[in-house]
């Protein structure tokens, strides 16, 4: 059986929010704690993009949930030797309950430095260097690397946890994925597909944690909560690799006005049926998943923690 986790949303809350949240999701009985890594929300509806470092910082004094970042990408926008250093004093911070979760990334976050935006091959490349890089960091002894992608002198992380920060890789297709399991502590992933966590644990993830997650908008009016979701996540329905390779909020906002309601409603658990709330986060367990995350995308963010708390997490 899985457990169940609340995943923080920095595209769509601000620091204080997203403390009082994680707070909230503790108290609803929730076990750990996801929150997402990005320079800019994916459209301005949704409004903010606090530094998720700082955040955590908070977390570890705010809460004693598991905390992990869903996901980092260590390659461009951050060099991996930063991204070393800001894991692990997450980890010393919270007492070693910190998982580092990296992917490829978003051009919507990484371009901003002003570089170009590799295609998917040799970003997975430039993943794979950057978490060897970390590894050799997290064991605090003195690193020089001079790589295809990242060089690195005489770097020595001082402040590190009693044991590695976990690396966790994000995968969506068969490439990321055989790459998670290869050189993953764990397995990340969106969607509650068996057939992509049987490929991870074959290709060598076996033993290893496997977590997702998914975005509902609680609201006892089903059809507010499907204008809510639609005006803030429409983007989460568009096709391809549009979410990798689109620059800017803006550009997501153009594209998104494909997405209609009705396609939301079809996609997306709206309302206050406990059922329909139920039978989504079963997915992951039916797929085998080990963790499963879940957002609340509305306003009303107290009423779906005591929904939860009363009427879906007693069931799961």
């Amino acid at each position: 059986m899985p457990e169940y986790g609340y995943f923080l949303s920095c595209e769509q809350y601000g620091p204080a929010e997203l403390i009082e949240q994680a707070r909230m999701a503790e108290q609803a009985g929730f076990r750990a704690l996801w929150i997402s890594d990005h320079y800019h929300p994916w459209n301005d509806a949704q409004g903010q993009s606090p530094f998720v470092w700082s955040v955590i910082g908070a977390l570890s004094e705010a809460v004693s949930l598991p905390i992990e970042t869903a996901v980092t990408c260590p390659t461009v926008r951050m060099h991996p030797a930063v991204v070393a250093q800001a894991a692990a004093t997450s980890a010393v911070l919270t007492g070693g309950r910190f998982r580092l979760g990296v992917g490829t990334g978003e051009a919507l976050n990484e371009h901003i430095v002003g570089g170009p935006w590799p295609p998917a091959h040799i970003r997975l490349e430039m993943l794979e260097e950057a978490v060897q890089v970390m590894r050799r960091l997290f064991s605090g002894e003195e690193v020089n690397h001079h790589g295809t992608h990242y060089t690195v002198e005489n770097a020595r992380l001082y402040t590190v946890p009693d044991e590695p920060v976990p690396i966790d890789v994000s995968g969506f297709g068969p490439a990321a994925t055989r790459l998670a399991s290869r050189v993953g502590d764990g397995y990340i992933t969106m969607m509650p597909d068996a057939s992509m966590v049987e490929r991870y644990r074959e290709g060598g993830g076996a033993g290893k944690p496997v977590s997702g997650g998914t975005k509902v908008c609680y609201d006892t009016d089903a059809d507010a909560a499907v204008r809510t979701a639609h005006r803030l996540w429409a983007n989460e329905l568009l096709p391809g690799e549009l979410g990798q390779v689109l620059p800017s909020p803006k550009h997501f906002e153009q594209a998104q006005t494909l997405v209609t309601e009705d396609m939301v409603r079809a996609n997306r658990v709206c309302g206050a049926d406990a059922d329909a709330h139920v039978t989504e986060l079963a997915k992951f367990a039916d797929a085998g998943f080990d963790r499963v995350y879940v957002n609340q995308i509305g306003p009303d963010v107290r009423g779906f923690f005591d929904f939860y708390r009363t009427e879906v997490l007693p069931r799961l």
